[in-house]
């Protein structure tokens, strides 16, 4: 038996597009360890993923911080790994990799850049999808993938039994009109006349409700939806998951919670500006499709609408 890392620290979106790929590790490995390096944030996540056997913090403190990454290096060599499969494949796991395993090939440190195919430069392998980045990036290291390609989050949700009945939820959109502060770019500015025309059309049929993060609960005050909360405090990402899951539709920024609804298999919209594409951040499956427009501002409500209404009827 051996011990296998794999390092993922974020972001939530990255987190659930990762689930087929850890699933696959896991599985090509039935007789050893699975070990998972990740923040703070996913930490208590992944403690519920069945394919993960022990979950590590990295506190990610700055690498300047001798002290702090003496210890960690020194958690990480006591396991002794035989592999690390970095998903992260960031410039700071490229460090990790350079104290760790220094000489590594990709039998030993599986990154894209151990595996980039030797015709492209990390700029061209990077303009490939998420997900094919991830298939490729494992089958060259050794393994077969059944579900790189095709993620399944729903090993993250949990019971919201009691949420649903406090808020008397049924059948219910719900909506994600949120985005970073410093990702506005990604912010479609139309949801209450979207909300406007959804009550016109379906009435009380459907509860319109939206699930704000703690940075955004003063912002939902702006959207004329149910703002669902627990206690008075945002949604933990299991909770999350779960509202999602269960939920008739979804209508959603380019944001965690739109990459969770693509990989619970739940029926929705994304909307996409001309920041990225939907097709390299992997988003669109058979119930979840996108809207790619140059400008989002420009983006009607009356089309999302239609394209909302005719996938529910």
């Amino acid at each position: 038996m051996s011990n296998i890392l794999i390092i993922k620290h974020g972001s939530l979106g990255d987190i659930a597009q990762a689930s087929g790929a850890i699933q696959d590790i896991s599985e090509n490995h039935k007789n050893d360890q699975i070990f998972l390096l990740t923040t703070k944030t996913y930490f208590d996540l992944f403690k519920k993923n069945s394919f993960i056997h022990e979950v590590i913090l990295d506190k990610r403190l700055p690498r300047y911080n001798l002290i702090y990454l003496y210890f960690l290096m020194k958690e990480l060599k006591k396991h002794k790994f035989s592999k690390v499969f970095d998903l992260q494949n960031s410039s700071r796991t490229n460090f990790y990799k350079n104290i760790l395993f220094p000489k590594a090939d990709k039998i030993v440190w599986s990154s894209s850049i151990t595996t980039l195919p030797s015709d492209k430069n990390k700029n061209e392998f990077d303009k490939q999808s998420v997900l094919e980045r991830f298939n490729y990036q494992l089958k060259e290291s050794g393994l077969n993938t059944q579900n790189t390609l095709k993620p399944d989050f729903n090993w993250a949700s949990t019971d919201i039994s009691e949420i649903k009945n406090f808020y008397k939820m049924n059948k219910y959109i719900l909506l994600f009109p949120f985005c970073s502060p410093h990702l506005t770019i990604k912010k479609w500015p139309h949801y209450n006349k979207l909300i406007e025309l959804i009550s016109k059309k379906y009435g009380d049929y459907y509860k319109i409700v939206t699930a704000p993060g703690p940075s955004e609960i003063n912002d939902a005050k702006n959207i004329n939806a149910l703002a669902l909360l627990d206690n008075g405090r945002s949604l933990d990402i299991s909770q999350l998951t779960s509202l999602i899951k269960d939920s008739s539709f979804v209508v959603a920024n380019d944001t965690g919670p739109a990459h969770i609804t693509a990989h619970v298999g739940t029926r929705g919209l994304t909307l996409f500006g001309k920041h990225t594409t939907a097709y390299k951040v992997s988003i669109e499956r058979e119930n979840f499709k996108a809207i790619e427009v140059t400008d989002l501002n420009n983006l009607s409500a009356e089309k999302v609408f239609e394209r909302l209404s005719n996938i529910l009827n």
